[in-house]
């Protein structure tokens, strides 16, 4: 979201009843930012689940058969010895390193893709240059409507934000301008 309207609520609760008043309205590109946590705000912004665990999973698994594949070749294949009388080839041996390769994997997939799909590292955003904002961290309750939701009116929103309970209503980023 790069361009919009954002409206400053006072209470948590102003802000979760205007959320629903909106949503009943049709509008859905919509984005709210708190001090803390707002039980069910995730539900009534409609976020759902996260896919990042559908994609780091594959790079996982690939990362554990990567690390086993290594071993394979490494002790079986490129430069077999024979200690002790046991198998070159031995997979209980091998469980350990797979599995540490599969956690190392994930975990690395999983910082670059989040890192990517935030957008990081975002240095600033036109959010920030809304008089008042900074208070998002504070004591304010902050909802923000994206340009590119289909019900958007820069003539009517500002209105219903204000009907439902906003303190002020100021445009942000393409909008500002």
């Amino acid at each position: 979201m790069r361009s919009g309207l954002a409206a400053e609520f006072a209470t948590a609760d102003d802000l979760m009843i205007a959320v629903e008043k909106l949503r009943r309205l049709g509008y859905r590109r919509l984005d709210a930012f708190t001090p803390h946590p707002v039980p069910g705000l995730d539900e009534v912004l409609e976020l759902g689940r996260s896919r990042l665990n559908w994609l780091i999973f594959p790079l996982g698994l690939g990362g554990a058969a990567l690390g086993f594949f290594i071993m394979w070749y490494c002790n079986a294949h490129s430069y077999p010895i024979n200690v002790g009388g046991r198998p070159p080839f031995s997979i209980p041996a091998f469980i350990p390193i797979t599995f540490e390769s599969g956690v190392l994997a994930s975990a690395v997939s999983g910082f670059v893709i989040l890192f990517v799909a935030l957008g990081l590292p975002g240095l600033t955003h036109p959010l920030f240059k809304v008089d008042g904002f900074e208070r998002a961290s504070v004591d304010r309750f902050w909802l923000a409507v994206d340009e590119r939701d289909e019900r958007l009116d820069l003539a009517r929103t500002p209105l219903e934000l204000r009907q439902c309970g906003a303190a002020r209503v100021a445009p942000f980023g393409r909008l500002a301008a």
